[in-house]
């Protein structure tokens, strides 16, 4: 049988796809395999290409590095919160903090999960709520 004359995004033919791709995994891999250690390298990633990077990987670039800070923000302030108004000890502390993980870290998951399929389809994507806006060039 003869190969296909398909393109998956595997190839550069949409200049940043890899780096847009590249983005994404590592705002996976902060949330579920090496959190910290995919971050930094993230904004490493974010400071050296923010201004040289095509469209569309520095559209996502922006979007998983900025929206991974606001996801930092949010579990510490949050499970912060949880304990000072209740304390180690009180059992609605931790239901709080469990409930945090399950709805809200799931959902940054299941977005970043989108957010992968986008970048590797080449396309733009904005993480809703927290997410920054696309710039209208992007587009």
């Amino acid at each position: 049988m003869p190969l296909s004359d398909d393109s998956f995004g595997d190839d550069e033919s949409t200049p940043g796809l890899g780096l847009a791709v590249l983005s994404e995994a590592l705002y996976l891999a902060n949330l579920l395999l090496a959190p910290g250690i995919a971050f930094g390298v993230l904004v490493w990633l974010w400071h050296k290409y923010k201004y040289s990077a095509p469209p569309l990987a520095r559209q996502h670039l922006r979007q998983t590095t900025f929206v991974s800070l606001y996801g930092g923000i949010l579990i510490v302030t949050l499970t912060a919160i949880f304990i000072i108004a209740g304390g180690l000890a009180w059992e609605w502390t931790w239901v709080m903090v469990i409930l945090y993980f399950t709805c809200i870290h799931s959902m940054l998951v299941m977005f970043g999960m989108f957010g992968l399929s986008k970048a590797m389809a080449g396309q733009t994507w904005r993480y809703p709520l927290i997410g920054p806006a696309i710039e209208l060039d992007q587009r």
